[in-house]
């Protein structure tokens, strides 16, 4: 394929001048602080200035749509970057949670035209989950940082508003 390249590559972010939001949910806290460390970290390594990322704070990841379209309609934000942890149970709740979870975040970022990432930790245990939030798997806090900076400047270059 030939043309030219309209994002740099991965490797060679620079969110300078980004500004990001943050939402996080307060269930499970512990494991979504390390989803945050992550995410913050990885966001300031990639250039975005500590005063340029606002975090806010919803009671769980139900509310993360909701909160990451208050955000994205404030028009301050190239991205918002959703953290939460959801823990299979006994019933149907954990897969009717996930699913409206990942449904409005995407619809959030399609309907306001501004990239919404996805670092929502889904396991069946709190072991699983520690594993993804800093363990053997990674952690989720990172990854949807960099889908956040990568998309923000993806859309910079090709959005109606660059």
């Amino acid at each position: 394929m030939t043309g030219r390249a309209v994002a740099p590559a991965a490797s060679k972010l620079d969110g300078r001048g980004l500004r990001i939001g943050i939402v996080a949910s307060r269930y499970h806290e512990e494991i979504v602080e390390r989803l945050l460390a992550a995410a913050r970290a990885h966001l300031l390594a990639g250039g975005v200035a500590p005063e340029a990322m606002t975090v806010v704070r919803v009671p769980g990841s139900f509310e993360l749509p909701f909160a990451a379209a208050l955000l994205a309609r404030t028009r301050t934000h190239d991205a918002v970057v959703c953290l939460g942890v959801l823990l299979r149970g006994e019933t149907a709740h954990f897969d009717l949670i996930a699913a409206a979870v990942a449904q409005g975040l995407t619809r959030v970022g399609l309907d306001e035209g501004i990239p919404v990432t996805f670092g929502v930790v889904t396991a069946e245990t709190v072991a699983q989950a520690e594993a993804r939030a800093g363990g053997e798997h990674g952690n989720r806090g990172t990854d949807a940082a960099a889908a956040a900076l990568e998309m923000a400047l993806l859309r910079r270059a090709l959005g109606p508003d660059r």
